[in-house]
């Protein structure tokens, strides 16, 4: 029990505590220098402006200022309720992302840094994630406003597309893995594998030679499966319903669409939600493609072989444990640079070029991809099984 609670609130304090303040800050800062501006640089304290980024703190005490408005007509219930449900699933969702491997420290069992190391636990990413989208929709029908409502329609068909084709876009990933725990997938990413080593059973080399056989890859899904990672960033990020994929709250359009009519603290769920996910999608790229905590070239067994013939096994296997998580989080950084690049580089999509990009091309490319992979794995499996 201990145990969970530490990881618990190892989450909490890293994903919220630390990435979640800093968002906002990284979004002000990022655009600026991508345009050639300053950027944040106002907030202060006793003069001091920490290069803004006292500003999320000043966000915070702004909107526990605001004034929580309940337009007349609306469901109040359901219009308190639905920024909960919307900031509920991109936290409980980090249950089962692993943000370091399995160590044996010489106890009965071995240390999983993970909350619940389950054995569906890409199908509970999908399943809770699915969950956001009735707090949008609950949200624009619940305010009694019309321009809300069209925002909700907008963001309830962008979802449920989009599901589909991140559900199919990931297909291929646990083919090569075998498997649909985080954990596990992370697990065999800790390795790496000859890149031309398919020349020997095509008959052109009875074995490579040295300076072909020295050009190596992590085992990570991103060169496994290079399609299913941009098919997947894509569909996540249109899930977040952030730019380019923002239509269910285009203010040129519908003001602010399905939040139209929050304010205060309950606008500031939304708020939340929105940053807090961009985070946890980099928490879930990274364990899927970008080997989760692995290190390239570095397995778990040579870093602590290497470390312990010094200082001992037990220490060695302690300072691995850091440095896998270090390595995760770095990844979440650079795939948050990523999403923010993405944001800043794009222009908002009409609505039907939306909707085409799902249904006509990435849903038919993601078939495509597992047919491949499938085709990929059999022909694999009858030269060297």
């Amino acid at each position: 029990m201990a145990e969970t609670i530490g990881k618990i609130l190892f989450v909490l304090l890293v994903v919220m505590g630390a990435f979640l303040p800093m968002i906002t800050w990284v979004e002000r800062k990022q655009s600026a220098v991508m345009q050639d501006r300053i950027g944040a640089n106002r907030a202060n304290i006793a003069g001091i402006t920490v290069l803004g980024v006292l500003h999320p703190l000043a966000d915070v005490l702004k909107l526990f200022g605001k004034e929580d408005f309940v337009p007349a007509g609306a469901n109040r219930v359901m219009h308190l309720l639905a920024p909960v449900i919307a900031l509920v699933p991109a936290i409980i969702t980090l249950a089962v992302v692993p943000f370091a491997g399995v160590y044996d420290f010489g106890g009965e069992n071995p240390f999983s840094f993970v909350i619940a190391d389950v054995d569906w636990g890409l199908l509970y990413v999908f399943a809770v994630g699915s969950i956001a989208a009735y707090g949008t929709i609950i949200a624009g029908w619940a305010s009694n406003n019309n321009w809300a409502l069209l925002g909700t329609v907008r963001a309830s068909a962008q979802m449920i597309s989009y599901e589909v084709t991140m559900g199919l876009s990931v297909v291929g990933v646990f083919m090569c893995f075998q498997t649909l725990s985080l954990q596990e997938m992370s697990l065999a990413q800790d390795s790496s594998f000859r890149l031309l080593g398919f020349l020997e059973h095509f008959g052109l080399f009875e074995t490579l030679p040295g300076w072909l056989a020295w050009i190596q890859v992590p085992t990570w899904g991103i060169f496994l499966q290079p399609m299913g990672f941009v098919m997947f960033l894509t569909c996540i990020m249109a899930e977040n319903k952030r730019p380019p994929f923002d239509l269910p709250e285009a203010e040129s359009e519908l003001i602010a669409g399905y939040h139209l009519e929050y304010s205060g603290m309950r606008w500031g769920l939304f708020y939340t939600a929105e940053f807090l996910e961009v985070p946890v999608i980099g928490c879930i790229v990274t364990a899927l493609f970008l080997g989760g905590w692995s290190i390239p070239f570095l397995d778990t067994q040579t870093l602590i072989g290497g470390i312990g013939s010094f200082f001992g096994e037990g220490f060695a296997t302690g300072v691995v444990l850091v440095l896998h998580v270090h390595a995760f989080l770095a990844k979440v950084v650079i795939m948050i640079w990523l999403q923010m690049l993405i944001r800043w580089s794009l222009p908002r999509f009409r609505y039907d070029q939306v909707m085409d990009l799902c249904w006509k091309i990435m849903l038919p490319l993601s078939l495509v991809n597992i047919f491949v992979t499938a085709v990929v794995l059999l022909w694999f499996q009858e030269v060297v099984g």
